[in-house]
């Protein structure tokens, strides 16, 4: 019997099959046009040919080995639905309909294969507990984090202070001497107000989850737990996610606490199988 592979696995070769070649190439393409043309051997215009090659051929590499690795990795991984999650996160795959998804590039046989595979889809995730999760677990703000906010906020007081000594009372120098010291005394209170803050934003365990806007829900009251990513790049946020009660909400950021975004979904996974077997 063939053993099933993780979804971490699956991942990490999708981004040495995918996404290396692809960011190989836009790197590759406009730094060697810049080399030659530094060496005269190619016009300077050459190098923005190059970046526009480079672009197009990363595309092309994409759309032919996406779909491969789509093949290999759902065809092996057992909780596919996780996998597909995971990849649009790790930006090895866009989400369902999204225009450059229909970019990907399938044969007639690769198609068949995708719509045989689409079957899977048709079952539930499959997970175990996790038997070194405690009872209770409780989530603060991170330490790093507002120690991170802290020190940044005296180093942007300090500039301020700098401009504005140094400045010869210059009216200029003074504004953004005083600009600078607003905004480093306003992060300073932020981070000085997550510090001082000590009980925990949210707490989970066998009985359900406790946050700090809607209080203690229990598991039976919750459904569809996850966490959700929004966003790319530097805009990009990761929230606690779930409904209660049938009708309402509950979205907890967790950028600034101090979990992972993996850890956070384990738990979520082993408290709920704690929780459903319980009450079979």
């Amino acid at each position: 019997m063939k053993q099933e592979i993780s979804v971490n696995y699956a991942i990490k070769r999708g981004q040495i099959m995918v996404n290396l070649p692809v960011f190989v190439v836009l790197i590759g393409f406009p730094s060697l046009s810049w080399y030659l043309s530094n060496q005269n051997i190619i016009p300077e215009w050459g190098i923005l040919v190059a970046i526009g090659c480079g672009f197009v051929f990363a595309w092309l590499i994409w759309s032919f080995m996406i779909t491969k690795w789509r093949i290999w990795a759902f065809k092996n991984v057992r909780n596919v639905h996780e996998l597909k999650k995971r990849a649009v996160q790790a930006k090895l795959i866009w989400n369902d309909n999204h225009i450059f998804e229909k970019t990907e590039i399938r044969t007639k046989n690769e198609k068949i294969k995708l719509n045989k595979i689409q079957e899977k889809f048709a079952f539930e995730d499959v997970y175990k507990e996790d038997y070194s999760v405690s009872p209770v677990t409780k989530i603060y703000y991170s330490r790093f984090d507002y120690s991170f906010q802290l020190f940044i906020a005296i180093i942007v007081i300090c500039i301020g202070g700098y401009v504005i000594y140094k400045g010869n009372t210059e009216l200029k120098n003074l504004v953004l001497g005083l600009i600078s010291i607003s905004i480093g005394i306003y992060c300073g209170f932020l981070g000085f107000k997550k510090a001082s803050y000590k009980e925990p934003i949210i707490i989970i365990d066998n009985k359900g989850i406790t946050s700090k806007n809607i209080g203690f829900k229990k598991w039976s009251q919750i459904s569809n737990e996850e966490v959700i990513t929004e966003g790319s790049g530097k805009s990009e946020k990761t929230y606690l996610f779930f409904w209660y009660d049938n009708d309402k909400y509950e979205q907890i950021g967790i950028d600034e606490l101090n979990i992972s975004h993996r850890k956070l979904e384990n738990l979520l996974r082993t408290y709920r199988i704690r929780f459903n077997k319980r009450t079979m």
